[in-house]
């Protein structure tokens, strides 16, 4: 007699997914999408629809009383002809707000790029099943992290008592924007990429629109945080405008001002942080663009260099000391009519002393024991009593005290 309990499988549907701004509905299965259609169609490039498919932040939310949970997924693969393999994608399994197991799944789609070459092909794979089991048998909270860097269809969601969606627990939603270091890059895990560890910590709902190579104040970027709900709202501005070499100094204020009006458009009154780069010395003095050391590669290291030449500052390329220096001064003038609005320089998160302890690995990216001190800096500096998204202190005699 086969005493093992049933399998129940439910839809995959927007609620029970935290973290994602669309869900789109394939043949294949539900691809969470980190910008909505209207966004996506508007993209210029690979890099960022890649970015954008690739569900950092987003996890499977549930309230049940199963003890084991399956989740068939296709996830992509990537190859860098001539770099070393990337690590298998991490699934984490969290409990009422603590992480229990996690799981890796080997097979899946392959999208392989070649960079010497400038192109990118896809070779599809099999449907694989990622199990947790052994959960306690009472009701509980189940969150399930995708894998942040790797783009993850989900197939089917299985487990042996019924689920549904977590009712509200009055946490604040905090979106947040930025580059490949907000993305996770060289992160190890799911929930300990950054904005994960400062979200966790500072008791907030975290939807991350960090996007590797890609924040570039771009407009449908700013559009899309406009039309987002949310209690707090971050940007981090810089590194991928020098490593991409996209605009003079000339550009770059009013495009933040920009950015940060459309923002605005939507949320008027919202705690809105505008972060400057953290430290990265290969580009501090030295303008973009980025460029893989091909002395690296060969030893099948990847690293990166600046390709720019500082003289070329005063004609009005970017390094990080410039746009630092232009943010701060770009929040201090808009702060004259907006009370809310708050800055933070990197360099309090990760400056020169912190990479003289724990430098880049690759010249431009942070290691998990980085990404765990940024993100406990922020939590403390900005979560923190009197950080911009601090709760306000109730006046004397106010009717909550």
């Amino acid at each position: 007699m086969n005493s093992e309990p049933e399998r129940v499988t439910t839809p995959i549907t927007a609620d029970l997914v935290r973290g994602a701004l669309d869900l789109e509905h394939t043949d294949r299965g539900v691809l969470p999408h980190r910008l909505p259609a209207r966004a996506r169609r508007q993209i210029p490039d690979g890099q960022l629809a890649m970015a954008e498919s690739q569900p950092s932040g987003v996890r499977l939310a549930l309230r049940t009383r199963a003890g084991a949970v399956e989740l068939d997924v296709v996830a992509t693969k990537r190859v860098y002809p001539g770099a070393p393999p990337r690590p298998d994608g991490v699934y984490e399994l969290v409990v009422d707000g603590r992480v229990v197991d996690r799981a890796e799944v080997t097979d899946g789609d392959t999208l392989t790029i070649d960079l010497a070459a400038g192109t990118a092909q896809t070779r599809l794979g099999p449907v694989a099943t990622v199990r947790f089991t052994g959960l306690p048998v009472d009701d509980k909270d189940v969150e399930i992290w995708l894998p942040h860097d790797e783009t993850t269809l989900l197939v089917a969601l299985r487990t042996d008592a019924p689920v549904s969606a977590p009712p509200p627990d009055g946490r604040k939603v905090w979106l947040h924007h930025g580059s490949s270091i907000s993305h996770g890059s060289n992160a190890a895990t799911p929930t300990g990429i950054w904005p994960a560890v400062a979200a966790r910590l500072g008791g907030a709902e975290l939807i991350n629109l960090g996007f590797g190579g890609s924040a570039l104040l771009d407009p449908f970027t700013a559009r899309t945080m406009r039309d987002t709900p949310a209690d707090l709202i971050s940007v981090k501005i810089g590194i991928n405008l020098v490593n991409t070499d996209l605009m003079r100094l000339r550009a770059f204020g009013p495009a933040v001002h920009g950015f940060l009006d459309t923002i605005r458009d939507g949320h008027p009154d919202t705690p809105l942080l505008v972060v400057s780069p953290i430290h990265c010395p290969i580009h501090e003095h030295t303008p973009g663009p980025s460029a893989l050391d091909l002395d690296a590669m060969r030893e099948g290291r990847v690293r990166f260099t600046a390709g720019g030449d500082p003289a070329q500052v005063a004609a009005g390329k970017l390094t990080l000391g410039v746009i630092r220096d232009e943010l701060a001064g770009i929040v201090r003038q808009r702060a004259v009519d907006d009370p809310h609005l708050h800055h933070l320089d990197g360099l309090d998160l990760y400056g020169a002393a912190d990479h003289a302890e724990l430098p880049l690995p690759d010249a431009l990216h942070p290691d998990p024991a980085t990404h765990r001190r940024i993100g406990e800096r922020f939590a403390h500096l900005v979560f923190g009593p009197g950080g911009a998204f601090a709760d306000p202190i109730d006046p004397p005699g106010s009717p909550r005290r």
